[in-house]
């Protein structure tokens, strides 16, 4: 799904800083190591990076109407717009580049397809992944990465 980044309240869009964002489950396996994917291959530094348990994931995921306790889908802000489930996906590998963003093409999948397809996975991601037992504390140069609040 695509939302216009103006559905977001004031104080959300100012704390993003003009930047876009990745919002992720801190504790999901599968989530987690997407952060990590994108950190590795995002070299131009053009993502920031806020976990869903922390200050500013609660406040997007509020704003949109979503449960702040079972994050279903990753939160991709880029271009003035926020991306949810296998969109939000797509909107962070056309991020990258090639070839990376040869993955970009799921969001043009049918939403007959995709939305099913990302809900089952995004339902059983702590069992078929794993979860961790805290989030992540990132070191120093992984939280420059981080917006303010953006770390729990």
């Amino acid at each position: 799904m695509k939302i216009s980044l103006g559905t977001l309240d004031a104080p959300t869009r100012d704390a993003l800083q003009g930047r876009d964002l990745i919002v992720f489950d801190g504790v999901c396996v599968l989530c987690s190591g997407f952060f990590k994917f994108m950190l590795r291959h995002d070299r131009t530094e053009r993502f920031s990076f806020t976990m869903a348990q922390a200050d500013l994931g609660q406040a997007c995921y509020a704003v949109l109407g979503m449960l702040l306790d079972d994050f279903q889908s990753n939160l991709v802000i880029k271009d003035g717009w926020v991306y949810t489930d296998l969109d939000a996906f797509a909107a962070a590998m056309a991020g990258l580049g090639w070839p990376w963003k040869a993955l970009s093409a799921m969001g043009w999948l049918p939403g007959v397809v995709k939305v099913p397809l990302y809900r089952v996975v995004a339902r059983n991601r702590y069992r078929l992944f794993g979860r961790y037992e805290t989030c992540m504390v990132p070191d120093a140069q992984v939280k420059a990465r981080f917006l303010p609040g953006g770390a729990v």
